[in-house]
């Protein structure tokens, strides 16, 4: 390893100098739980290292004006057990619980998953299905961006050496919208993701008003399943409708996943934890 230097900010002000003065040269550290991996494997090898888990400006989970906003800083702990996620949110609070283990969960934070670009990352497929906002910040700059937006390819998000992202937003559900999420792992909560799935829905009249479908661990980053999405919304919410959705998912995956070793797995897993993420957004199991 190459680093000269480590600076411990206490503030975002402080970071984003550090960030305009060192530039590609400087790493950002928060929870540390992928970029301690990455030096010790020497995927990375930054001279500066900025270490911003003391910045508190950035760990919170609020409300306001019918958004919810997460600091860049929280934990996946934080967003597991927070009382201001209710019942609505129990596919993103679900996604948390299920993020590696209690060690990982207690370190990791939301923004370090999104910024890490895994196309695993458990938190982004309900974040995405949220229809979630990233606030980015330079030292002479603030920008808003779609998560969705962000998203480069594997491991490559759209951040400048000199930016960090400080928070993540996204209306809050109201009645009758709720976030499902699944996933299937290798060794249980331990695993990392092979597939997860979050889904976003409105029901009105027991039929399919709004629909947002997104997944990770399916393509090179998390993203939307636009065709899935198509494919049910408008119909009534039924056992007909679940399995015609999961037909398109199922299509979906094989058409991207052509000639891959993982197609005959995922293409067998993602049906049936698509309906269980449905189900978790409807409340209730079909049968």
């Amino acid at each position: 390893m190459n680093i000269k230097q480590t600076y411990k900010a206490s503030t975002t002000k402080e970071a984003l100098e550090l960030l305009e003065k060192y530039g590609e040269q400087s790493q950002i550290i928060a929870g540390g739980t992928d970029m301690v991996i990455e030096l010790r494997n020497e995927k990375i090898d930054p001279e500066v290292i900025i270490d911003i888990s003391s910045i508190e400006e950035i760990k919170y989970i609020k409300e306001n004006d019918g958004y919810i906003y997460l600091g860049a800083g929280t934990t996946f702990t934080d967003v597991a057990y927070s009382e201001l996620l209710d019942e609505r949110l129990s596919g993103l609070k679900k996604s948390a619980r299920l993020v590696g283990s209690p060690l990982i969960r207690n370190r990791g934070t939301v923004g370090g998953n999104i910024c890490h670009g895994s196309p695993a990352a458990d938190i982004v497929p309900p974040l995405l299905a949220l229809d979630a906002v990233v606030t980015i910040k330079s030292n002479k700059n603030t920008r808003e961006e779609k998560l969705e937006d962000i998203f480069l390819g594997k491991g490559s998000v759209d951040l400048n050496p000199e930016e960090m992202l400080t928070d993540i937003k996204f209306k809050k559900p109201s009645e009758n919208q709720n976030l499902g999420f699944s996933k299937l792992g290798l060794r249980n909560a331990l695993a990392i993701s092979r597939i997860c799935i979050g889904v976003y829905l409105e029901v009105e009249d027991n039929k399919i008003q709004d629909i947002k479908v997104a997944s990770g661990a399916l393509g090179v980053n998390g993203m939307r399943e636009r065709a899935v999405e198509e494919s049910i919304i408008g119909l009534p919410v039924n056992k007909e409708t679940l399995d015609t959705g999961a037909k398109q998912m199922v299509k979906s995956v094989e058409e991207r996943l052509k000639g891959r070793s993982s197609l005959e797995y995922k293409g067998k897993a993602v049906k049936s934890l698509f309906i269980e993420a449905m189900e978790l957004a409807i409340g209730k199991t079909l049968s």
